[in-house]
C-alpha cells in the first residue's frame, strides 16, 4: 500500500439496517497482517488461490489484501450468487482456502447462506481451510472463525508483503457466463496498480480524505477498482444490501460521500420513484457521480444534473471486466455533454473501426484498441496455449483488440456507445446499434425500459420486436405502440421501426445491470441453452421471452402453411 497522506477511516461498511462499521488505517493493516499470518499458517503460498464468497463488506477488502500480500491469487464471488453459481466460477481455480460469509442483507431481510457455503465447499475438493465471517460456523464447517483469523499473534511479526514479479497474477475476475461457463480473466499486479492509479487520480479525481463509494458486488470489476481508492488515501465505503431507490442516496448522506458511483438503471429508478436527491438528502459533500453498467441517456443525464446541481460532475464511463478499468470516461478538465462519454481514457488508443480497418470519425464502428493497456489480461484461466484469449479479442482484426461494442468517436474526441456489436440490428441491410432505438423509446414518459432485438428467420425474413416495461401501471394500447414506433422513426431511422411492440413484465439483465440482448435473441430463436439462469438478475423473466419466441414460431408456421402450394 502506498504511503499517501491518510485521514479518517480506511474502510466503512454500511448495511440496510442503518449500521455503519469503520476500520481505521491502523486496524486495516493489523487485520490484513493477522489474516495473512493465519493463511500462511494454513499453508497458503504464492501462486495459490484464495476464494471469497462474501457480501460487499469490509471483511472482503481485508481478505483480498491479505491474499495479495502473500502473492496468492484472489477470486471473489458475491453472496448474491447462489452456491452453485459461485461453484461454477471458483471451482475452476481449485482454491486452497475459502473465506465465506454466513449471509447477507437483502430488501430488509437476512439471507442465510450457510447451506450455500456447504454446497460450495463440497465442490472445492482441495480446500485446506475455510474462514467464516458471521454466525453459523459449525454448520458451515469453518476451520477458523474470522475474529480469530484476523487476530493471529503471528501477524504482529510480519514485516512486509511477499515480493512477486510485475506480471504475477493478482486476481481472477469472471465474465457473467450468460451463454456458457464463466471465463476467468487473469490480471497482473503491476498492470492493475498502474491502471487504477491513473483512473482514480486523473479521471475520477479521488484523493486523500475523499469518501469513495461505488455501489457494486464482488461479482463486478467495480469492486476491484473501488478497492484501489486505498492507493489514493481515500476512505472506501461498502454496502451490504439491495440498491432500492433511496438506499444509495442514504449511504451517500450517512457517509458524507464525495464520489458516488451508480448505474443508469439506479438513476432511472430514483427518477421514477419521484425522488429529488439533493432536496431529499444531505449531499453537501458530493462532488462527483460516476455512472456505468449501461448507456446513460441524454434525458436521464439532464435529470440528474438538474437534481444535483452544477457543483456535482456527472461522468459516464465505459470499460469492462476484461481490463478491470475504463476505455472512455470523464475528466474534470473536459466538457461533458449529455448522452456522450467525455473523453477517451488516458493511454487508451480507442478507435471506431470499419470492417476494413478504417478509423471513423462521427460514424458508428467497432470499438478497437490499437495499442495495449497496462491492465490487459495476462490470459484466461486454464487457457494454456492462449487460443481462447486470442479468439475472444483478436480474431476479427489480427493484432488489434476488438471489444464487441458499437461506438462513435466524435470530432470533439467524445465517445457514444450504441450497444453490443454482437447484438447488431441489420434491418434492410443497414446496421444499427440497439441502444439508439431503446433510448428513443425510453425517452417517452410512459416507457420505463426497452429492449430491441433482431431475429434472422429461416425463410430469410427478419423479425425486430421491441419489448417495453411501462410506468405507473400503464397498459400498452395502440396509441402508445404508435408513439413508440414514431419516436424510433423520427429520432433514429425509418428503416429500424420495430415490427412489433410487446409489453414485458421486465427486462432481464446481468448482475451488473447490462441488458441481456444476445441471450434474449437466442431464446426468441428457440435455442434451449441460450442463457445460464444464475447469470440473470431475474431468471423468472426468461419464460416470458421463451413463450414470446414460441408464439412467433407458431404464427410463422401458420403463415407458411397458408402459402404452401
Amino acid at each position: 500500500m502506498f504511503r499517501t497522506p491518510r485521514t479518517g477511516p480506511a474502510v466503512v461498511g454500511h448495511d440496510e439496517t442503518g449500521i455503519s462499521r469503520a476500520l481505521s488505517w491502523t486496524e486495516l493493516e493489523e487485520q490484513v497482517a493477522g489474516l495473512a499470518a493465519t493463511l500462511e499458517g494454513l499453508g497458503v503460498r504464492a501462486g495459490d488461490r484464495v476464494a471469497g464468497y462474501l457480501p460487499d463488506c469490509p471483511e472482503a477488502i481485508v481478505a483480498f489484501l491479505a491474499a495479495a500480500s502473500l502473492g496468492a491469487i484472489w477470486a471473489g464471488c458475491g453472496t448474491d450468487l447462489a452456491g452453485d453459481a459461485a461453484r461454477a466460477r471458483l471451482a475452476q481455480l481449485d482454491p486452497t482456502c475459502l473465506i465465506a460469509a454466513a449471509g447477507h442483507h437483502h430488501r430488509g431481510r437476512w439471507v442465510d447462506r450457510t447451506p450455500d457455503v456447504l454446497a460450495l465447499r463440497e465442490g472445492l475438493p482441495n480446500l485446506c481451510a475455510t474462514v467464516l465471517v458471521g454466525e453459523g460456523h459449525a454448520r458451515a464447517g469453518a476451520s477458523v472463525e474470522w475474529v480469530r483469523a484476523v487476530s493471529s499473534p503471528a501477524g504482529r511479526r510480519r514485516s512486509s508483503p511477499v515480493p512477486v514479479p510485475a506480471e504475477h497474477p493478482l486476481w481472477v475476475l469472471f465474465t457473467s457466463g450468460t451463454t456458457g461457463p464463466p471465463k476467468g480473466i487473469v490480471h497482473s499486479h503491476a498492470g492493475v496498480v498502474i491502471e487504477h492509479l491513473k483512473t482514480l487520480s486523473l479521471h475520477l479525481d479521488v484523493g486523500p480524505g475523499d469518501q469513495f463509494f461505488w455501489y457494486t458486488t464482488l461479482n463486478w470489476m467495480l469492486w476491484n477498482l473501488r478497492v484501489g481508492g486505498l492507493l489514493r488515501g481515500a476512505t472506501v465505503h461498502c454496502f451490504d444490501g439491495a440498491p432500492t431507490a433511496r438506499a444509495l442516496w442514504e449511504v451517500a448522506e450517512r457517509g458524507r460521500i464525495t464520489h458516488l458511483g451508480v448505474s443508469p438503471g439506479y438513476l432511472s429508478a430514483s427518477r421514477d420513484a419521484g425522488l429529488h436527491p439533493a432536496a431529499g438528502f444531505d449531499l453537501a459533500a458530493l462532488r462527483m457521480v460516476g455512472c456505468t453498467g449501461s448507456v446513460l441517456t441524454a434525458p436521464l443525464h439532464r435529470w440528474a444534473a438538474a437534481e444535483l446541481g452544477p457543483q456535482v460532475l456527472i461522468g459516464s464511463t465505459t470499460g469492462g471486466t476484461d481490463v478491470v478499468s475504463g476505455f472512455a470516461g470523464s475528466a474534470a478538465t473536459v466538457p461533458i455533454r449529455a448522452g456522450e462519454i467525455a473523453v477517451r481514457c488516458l493511454g487508451v488508443d480507442l478507435h471506431a473501426w470499419s470492417a476494413d480497418r478504417e478509423s471513423l470519425t462521427d460514424e458508428v464502428g467497432e470499438l478497437v484498441l490499437t495499442a495495449p493497456m497496462p491492465s490487459m489480461p495476462v490470459g484466461f484461466w486454464g487457457d494454456l496455449d492462449g487460443s481462447r484469449y486470442r479468439a475472444a479479442y483478436f480474431e476479427q482484426f489480427p493484432g488489434v483488440w476488438r471489444h464487441g461494442d458499437w461506438v462513435t468517436v466524435t470530432r470533439r474526441g467524445s465517445v457514444i456507445v450504441h450497444g453490443r456489436s454482437d447484438a447488431t440490428l441489420n434491418r434492410h441491410g443497414i446496421r444499427m446499434g440497439s441502444a439508439d432505438i431503446c433510448q428513443a423509446a425510453e425517452d417517452l414518459p410512459e416507457v420505463g425500459e426497452a429492449l430491441v432485438v433482431g431475429i434472422e428467420e429461416p425463410d430469410g425474413g427478419y423479425w425486430m420486436p421491441i419489448f417495453v416495461t411501462l410506468t405507473g401501471g400503464r397498459r400498452l394500447d395502440d396509441d402508445l405502440a404508435a408513439a413508440i414506433r414514431a419516436a424510433v422513426r423520427d429520432r433514429v431511422s425509418p428503416r429500424h421501426v420495430p415490427d412489433e411492440v410487446i409489453q414485458a413484465p421486465g427486462i432481464p439483465h446481468t448482475p451488473t445491470g447490462k441488458k441481456l440482448e444476445v441471450p434474449v435473441k437466442n431464446i426468441l430463436r428457440g435455442l434451449t441453452a441460450a442463457v445460464q439462469k444464475d447469470a440473470v438478475d431475474r431468471p423468472e423473466l426468461l419464460e416470458f421471452y421463451r413463450e414470446a419466441g414460441a408464439r412467433r414460431h407458431r404464427m410463422r408456421d401458420r403463415e407458411n402453411e397458408g402459402t404452401s402450394p
